[in-house]
């Protein structure tokens, strides 16, 4: 306990961001919201004597707005605590995942790893001659010319899709302006390399300015504090596994949806 008191170590904080960003958690497997990261963010920079906070990331994406929350949150915290933030990418910082990643002051990437997708995607399916076939009428009714806007059960009308494409493109330029914004000159190809939804593996990450050097987290906080550094790893609480959501009950079915699409989110990426 005394030798405690008079420990001097640097410190670094470690917080762990692990899964699909959405705003709603997957009952399964967590993922990340601004909600659940708010805490662990608020506890990593209330560490005393603190060196840095490096965010172990591994996201394939989601949420537009859950990203920009989430690195809202690490700027206006790095700022006010006046430390300074890394980013460590394992096996992806894709899409949204890329967007928190460059809430850091710096970017490290394993070489193998996942990097960019910078770019917005919205999927769906189309149901209409489905129901034509099985002879299921879709009788809906509003109030509001737009209001069945991409209405599966219905054919896809020409200005839904000119609507949904001009809603996609203002947020791929939200998307760009922040990584102009925090990685500026960084960058070494042209934009419309950079910003087309591509991704590429670590090693070139570097190369084109998406990330700064190639390493690990505990390798980084070593190199750049010493061997005696003290590394507090800070993660997101495990879910129990929610056996009360069987299949065929409406919080199961969402539950496995949920999976799905994560399943898909890093299916993308060949992961």
């Amino acid at each position: 306990m005394v030798f405690a008191l008079f420990d001097r170590s640097p410190r670094v904080a470690l917080i762990r961001l692990t899964g699909l960003i959405a705003a709603r958690p997957d009952p399964f497997s967590g993922g990340l919201n601004a909600a659940g990261v708010g805490p662990l963010l608020e506890r990593a920079f209330a560490i005393k004597r603190l060196g840095a906070v490096i965010l172990v990331v591994n996201s394939p994406g989601g949420s537009p707005v859950q990203s920009s929350l989430i690195a809202g949150q690490i700027r206006r915290l790095a700022e006010r605590k006046k430390v300074p933030v890394i980013a460590v990418v394992e096996d992806a910082a894709a899409s949204g995942g890329y967007w928190i990643a460059c809430a850091a002051d710096e970017i490290v990437a394993d070489p193998a790893s996942i990097l960019g997708s910078i770019g917005v995607i919205s999927a769906g399916f189309g149901f209409d001659q489905a129901i034509a076939r099985i002879g299921v009428e879709r009788r809906l009714r509003t109030a509001g010319d737009e209001k069945s806007f991409l209405d599966p059960f219905r054919p896809e009308r020409m200005e839904d899709v000119a609507r949904l494409q001009d809603l996609l493109g203002k947020l791929h330029e939200e998307f760009k302006g922040w990584v102009r914004a925090r990685r500026g000159a960084k960058l070494t190809a042209p934009e419309d390399v950079l910003f087309s939804g591509r991704f590429w593996i670590g090693r070139e990450g570097v190369e084109l300015g998406l990330a700064d050097a190639l390493g690990d987290a505990e390798g980084e906080a070593k190199r750049r504090f010493g061997e005696k550094v003290k590394i507090i790893r800070l993660g997101q609480r495990r879910r129990p596994f929610p056996w009360r959501l069987i299949p065929g009950a409406r919080e199961g079915v969402e539950a496995i949806a949920a999976a799905a699409e994560e399943r898909a989110a890093w299916a993308r990426l060949g992961l």
